[in-house]
């Protein structure tokens, strides 16, 4: 199965797995899955760090670097294609980093690992 992780449930898989549900951290660890992760997560946990609106165990690269091999997840960049789709979604949602994944679960065909019920109104299955 191929898995979108939003970027709440990549950090916390990392640093705080306990918020994680069962099922959402069964479904990561699982290694049948495949784990895909969006440019949009790795920039918008950078802005968050700049601001001081999350921290992490260990200084930002350090932690993304070591994150992302951990899990060996599939980059997914920002494309045209996403940013195409991304421009026609209705208004659900206002941020444009969760609007950006729910462009990229739909192309991409998968679930998305999340505990924000707002996915669903796109049509998105979600893993939590």
């Amino acid at each position: 199965m191929r898995l979108l992780l939003d970027t709440h449930a990549f950090v916390w898989y990392v640093d705080q797995d306990h918020l994680l549900t069962a099922a959402a951290h069964a479904a990561i660890t699982d290694s049948s899955n495949d784990l895909l992760l969006s440019a949009a997560t790795i920039w918008e946990i950078a802005i968050k760090v700049s601001l001081a609106k999350l921290s992490l165990a260990m200084p930002y690269r350090q932690w993304m670097l070591r994150a992302m091999a951990d899990l060996g997840v599939i980059v997914l960049p920002i494309t045209v294609e996403y940013a195409e789709v991304q421009s026609g979604l209705p208004k659900h949602h206002r941020d444009p980093f969760d609007r950006l994944l729910a462009a990229q679960a739909q192309v991409e065909n998968t679930q998305i690992v999340s505990n924000d019920s707002i996915f669903e109104q796109y049509g998105i299955a979600r893993l939590w």
